[in-house]
């Protein structure tokens, strides 16, 4: 368990204090998961004591529900969260010298709120790095979370691809996915769902208007679900028409050639940046590495953007259960712009996706027939 871990951690190191305040590290350790918005959320872990977890009064019996191996402490909004905080940590009559905190996460608000209630505490260990190593390498139970939410995402594209029509417009894409997903069950998308048309796609973050779709245009869909606290990533450029030009075509292939070598050359043992290499030479040897203007992937877990960054120079070797999206794109503005991303693990075999929506020029036809 994550918990256990990090305990044991805390005793090796001495650490008396474990201060985690990101939410999806608070999930991590607790199974509670929740968007405190402006309010304060925090797992606190004792080397010592039972953990605490702090919670806004309106969350105390969910937090109790789920988080059976801490106690529950919560506060109204009419009290001072940090008062309310200070008094149950003293209460435990735990050593309070030497704190361990996301240096990656915590504000600088948040922190002197920290040193003003507990003035001869040192907060120079940082959780952040620690915890991002136990979160690269997926348990099995995590896979399965994170295999469904591919299998959703899929979905998603199959109703984008549905729905398109000339005239139609990106947000009135992208609404359709949600609503009909949101029929399924599906309440949360991982991220703000990306449908761009044209040029449009030419911006890799690119935000959907009302431009209208036209024959012969490449659509692009960025997009993910989240499941059990878990998210999808998947990225397909669809060809809407009759008969793709040889530019569209050309660009096209040599992105989905980058994504199909990529994704053949993981194995365990191969650097993250020898994997970005494999395919940016494709694109960079056909003229356009220019163009390919971001790193070849990123981690997901809890999160759509997690550790590790999948790019030149990273010497980070992949093993087994590491999770990250394979992404090639060409944008040219004012032109075109293509991308291919599937997200996956690594397995003792290769690189096991967990999407599989058709790729190649012709996929519409596939997912619509």
């Amino acid at each position: 368990m994550p918990l256990n871990s990090i305990i044991n951690l805390m005793k090796k190191q001495d650490i008396d204090i474990v201060f985690l305040n990101d939410p999806k590290n608070v999930f991590y350790v607790s199974s509670y998961k929740s968007d405190p918005h402006e309010r304060i959320l925090a797992a606190i872990l004792f080397k010592d004591a039972k953990p605490l977890l702090f919670v806004p009064a309106l969350e105390e019996n969910d937090a109790r529900n789920t988080a059976a191996d801490f106690d529950v402490v919560s506060y109204m909004d009419t009290q001072d969260p940090w008062t309310v905080l200070a008094t149950s940590i003293k209460e435990r009559h735990s050593p309070l010298s030497d704190w361990s905190i996301e240096k990656d996460f915590l504000t600088v608000e948040r922190m002197e709120a920290l040193q003003t209630n507990f003035p001869t505490a040192t907060f120079e260990h940082n959780i952040s790095e620690t915890l991002q190593k136990m979160r690269l390498i997926k348990t099995e139970h995590e896979l399965s979370f994170m295999k469904e939410a591919g299998q959703w995402a899929d979905e998603a594209l199959k109703i984008g691809a549905n729905t398109l029509r000339e005239g139609i417009t990106e947000l009135e894409v992208v609404a359709e996915i949600e609503y009909q997903l949101k029929k399924r069950g599906v309440a949360e998308m991982s991220f703000t769902t990306m449908v761009l048309f044209g040029e449009n796609a030419a911006s890799p973050h690119g935000v959907p208007g009302d431009t209208k779709l036209k024959l012969n245009q490449f659509v692009l869909f960025d997009l993910g679900t989240m499941h059990e606290g878990y998210a999808s990533d998947v990225t397909r450029t669809l060809f809407f028409g009759d008969k793709p030009s040889v530019h569209q075509q050309e660009l096209y292939d040599l992105v989905l050639a980058a994504h199909d070598a990529a994704m053949a050359a993981v194995r365990p043992g191969i650097t993250a940046g020898e994997l970005d290499a494999t395919a940016r030479k494709i694109i960079a040897d056909a003229g356009y590495g220019r163009y390919f203007n971001h790193r070849l992937g990123h981690g997901l877990g809890q999160g759509v953007h997690e550790y590790p960054s999948i790019m030149e120079g990273n010497e980070m070797v992949l093993t087994e259960s590491m999770c990250f999206s394979i992404e090639p794109g060409i944008y040219i503005e004012g032109d075109i712009g293509v991308r291919v991303e599937d997200c996956g693990f690594v397995s003792a075999d290769g690189f096991e996706s967990f999407t599989h929506t058709p790729t190649g020029i012709d996929a519409y036809s596939k997912l619509t027939n």
